[in-house]
């Protein structure tokens, strides 16, 4: 499936006393880890898309902008990167949305993925290197779970009707070792995210969904196991082993995906591979909207179209949104969004005078911020003292120390400077 245009990204020099090094929080230990690749091959990464059965809001553009950060933290230090990135494009939420409003399920998917590239494209994301959905990937999914079967982690659930193909989760003796739920807590947050723990037949009540055979209605293929379609974690997982392999770099996400889905798919892929599967867990917090979780579910959405569609430059979107640490919960305000614009319109003044602070100091500033991880606030906080600098003009040089922020900004936090739009 084809992602969306890539930026032109400026290339800066490389600071004369190296870089930082580069640090992220690993939510599986909860300390923070290297994140360059040790073997010095390129950077992978894995970010789990969206389901598009709706709009971009902003709990989903916190999570693109915070690995793009990331990615553009690898570029910068001339690190190669492979990028994959999913897209759900066939899963229940999507078919109930589809028959309620009166249109396919192809139809909402297409519509939506469009609207997502637009969105990232406006934002300045970088698109993945894969983008690839879940349609395209049947082969690899029937792959995997022969894979899994061959191991005898894979079952039919005891159904007489409907005996779907279910992943045995503690065959993986290092199943738990994302999120560290108890029991209790796993179960709860299984049957709150998608998850049946309580369906009769089953192993165990966190084995999870690995093939679901064809009911009446809804899309299904052919497989070894008889027509259905995959379930969501393993979906995941089989793209990322054919794209990535096993120990990649980062597997990234929001918070609300920790566990099950995660979880579950590290499990299906140790439990394949014998390996393990990625070597860092990374998660962006929740962004909520008058103190509740932002989601489609409860429609309490602030959507990036629309704001686009009232004139809100997408660059002041993507400052409000890296003004909060990436892996905090927050709310989104109107506040934050004018407070947001008007950093804009200070740090453009400040490029167009000619007239702020020497670039060097504010670029290192940066680029240390990022590098523990990507704390963006303090990156931005940098660049507001540049701009409230006043060098007088008396160096003859602010014309470029300006534009030599500005390709910073650009580069390293994704806010272009420019009017253009």
């Amino acid at each position: 499936m084809q992602a969306w245009r890539s930026p032109s990204i400026p290339q800066l020099t490389e600071p004369a006393d190296g870089w930082p090094e580069l640090l992220v929080r690993d939510t599986a230990t909860g300390q923070l880890a290297p994140a360059v690749p040790a073997d010095g091959g390129p950077a992978r990464m894995y970010v789990c898309g969206i389901t598009p059965y709706d709009a971009t809001h902003m709990g989903h553009a916190n999570t693109y902008l915070t690995f793009d950060l990331l990615n553009r933290a690898w570029r910068d230090r001339g690190i190669g990167v492979v990028y994959v990135q999913n897209i759900t494009d066939v899963d229940d939420p999507l078919l109930e949305r589809a028959e309620a409003t009166g249109v396919t399920w192809t139809d909402l998917a297409e519509r939506e993925i469009q609207l997502f590239r637009d969105d990232m494209t406006a934002l300045n994301v970088v698109p993945p290197d894969h983008y690839i959905g879940a349609v395209e990937s049947i082969d690899l999914v029937v792959g995997l779970i022969e894979r899994l079967q061959r191991a005898g982690a894979v079952y039919p659930v005891r159904d007489e009707e409907y005996p779907d193909l279910y992943f045995r989760v503690h065959d993986d003796a290092a199943f738990g070792s994302v999120g560290h739920l108890s029991a209790e807590e796993a179960a709860a947050t299984f049957a709150e995210r998608g998850g049946d723990p309580d369906r009769p037949g089953k192993d165990d009540p966190l084995d999870c969904l690995v093939w679901r055979l064809e009911r009446p209605g809804e899309p299904a293929w052919d497989s070894p196991f008889g027509r259905g379609r995959p379930g969501w974690h393993i979906e995941c997982t089989a793209i990322a082993l054919d794209r990535l392999g096993t120990d990649f770099d980062v597997q990234g996400g929001g918070s609300d995906l920790v566990f099950p889905h995660h979880e579950m798919c590290a499990s299906g892929g140790r439990v394949a591979t014998g390996e393990e599967f990625a070597r860092r867990y990374v998660h962006g917090g929740m962004v909520g909207l008058d103190g509740e979780k932002m989601s489609k579910s409860k429609g309490n959405l602030v959507l990036v179209s629309r704001l686009r569609e009232a004139g809100v430059d997408p660059m002041a979107v993507r400052l409000a949104l890296l003004a909060n640490r990436y892996a905090d919960d927050w709310s989104w305000t109107d506040e934050l969004q004018h407070e947001a614009e008007a950093r804009l319109a200070r740090w453009r003044t400040a490029v167009d005078a000619g007239s702020a602070g020497p670039a060097d100091p504010v670029i290192a500033e940066v680029r240390a911020a990022l590098a523990h991880d990507l704390d963006a606030p303090a990156a931005l906080a940098a660049v507001d003292r540049w701009a409230g600098t006043d060098a007088g003009g008396s160096s003859g040089s602010g014309a470029e120390d300006g534009r030599r922020v500005a390709a910073a900004v650009d580069a390293l936090l994704g806010v272009r400077l420019s009017d253009a739009r």
